[in-house]
């Protein structure tokens, strides 16, 4: 019988090729939320060195001067406007963008004079997990797409040709803390969050955003107002430093009132969930006050929020950094935000 040579066979078949291919999917499919996961994880860490150097430049200022910075100088844009964090700029190595202030001028009305500040990315006062709505880094639209503005300085690069002055802002991720003043009442109607004086528990002080109320009985409870330049001390802290919220994270691209040295975005309180959003614009959301808290003209806007997974960083009177969940306690949460409200917290509260 004449003998039959085996063919040699090279390659792979078609079946063999899509198992391969499913197995490479699998793979992926299992790696990639760890990659994700170390991802984030770096960025958090980044996140609380930034609100680290905040502390640190915070206490150095206590020392210098005797007291916290204010939340902002005065309360129009003839006052000048600039918040605390432009105060504290010497003390994060940031002296040239600090020389260039003009403290004498409004942050409304400076125009060219504050260009150099203006045209500045900081980025420690930028979360790497955020990112989203900023172009260039470290801008954002203010108000809603350039419709509603009130800053004067020209265009910073990267605005859309022949963008009207104030279109994008610069912004930042990080707000000293009014704490548990109300953030809505009495400014607006009722809300799901604040409780009127006198209900129990009563969630929100008079004050709202740390002012005195138009009746002269409100007070500030925590570090910033955004009006009437109030300043707090250690002394002032008699709740406990490592009980008390100074600072923690925000979202420009959820908040109208998003830039950086302006006074309105000086702080945000803890009377508002964790992570809230108000992502609405003004077409979809109404006028500015709206009662349709999840627009960004909204004053559910001035919520601590992040986009970390699960809550937010915050800055202690300490100088410790903490992440809160967004399921926090409503009442822990806002006795966090009072330094002075005689409350007791356990440390298995938050």
């Amino acid at each position: 019988m004449p003998h039959r040579q085996k063919s040699l066979r090279s390659g792979f078949t078609l079946i063999e090729l899509l198992v391969v291919i499913a197995i490479i999917a699998v793979l992926i499919a299992l790696l990639l939320p760890a990659v994700q996961a170390a991802r984030e994880a770096a960025r958090r860490t980044q996140c609380v060195n930034n609100l680290k150097q905040m502390g640190i430049a915070s206490h150095s200022y206590h020392d210098q001067t005797g007291a916290f910075p204010p939340g902002a100088i005065g309360g129009t844009w003839g006052n000048n406007g600039m918040t605390w964090r432009a105060f504290i700029l010497p003390m994060m190595e940031a002296n040239p963008i600090y020389n260039a202030i003009n403290f004498s001028q409004s942050t409304g009305g400076q125009s060219a004079t504050l260009a150099t500040v203006w045209y500045s990315t900081i980025n420690t006062f930028l979360c790497p997990s955020d990112g989203q709505g900023q172009s260039p880094a470290g801008f954002v639209p203010y108000g809603d797409l350039g419709t509603y503005s009130i800053s004067t300085p020209p265009a910073p690069p990267g605005s859309p040709a022949g963008a009207p002055a104030g279109t994008v802002v610069p912004a930042t991720n990080y707000y000293y803390s009014f704490g548990d003043n109300y953030a809505i009442l009495p400014l607006s109607g009722p809300n799901p969050w604040e409780t009127p004086a006198g209900s129990n528990p009563q969630i929100g002080w008079n004050g709202y955003w740390g002012t005195t109320n138009p009746d002269g009985k409100g007070t500030m409870r925590a570090f910033s107002d955004y009006t009437t330049g109030q300043t707090t001390n250690m002394a002032g802290v008699s709740d406990g430093t490592s009980n008390t919220i100074l600072a923690g994270e925000g979202l420009p691209a959820e908040d109208a009132n998003n830039e950086m040295w302006g006074f309105t975005s000086a702080a945000m309180g803890t009377t508002i969930p964790i992570n809230w959003k108000t992502n609405l614009s003004l077409a979809a959301a109404g006028s500015y006050g709206t009662t349709n808290w999840n627009g960004r003209f909204s004053y559910a806007a001035r919520g601590f929020k992040s986009r970390h997974p699960g809550g937010a960083n915050f800055l202690f009177a300490d100088g410790s950094v903490h992440f809160l969940k967004a399921s926090i306690n409503r009442v822990t949460y806002a006795a966090l935000g009072s330094r002075n409200g005689g409350e007791v917290i356990s440390s298995d509260a938050y």
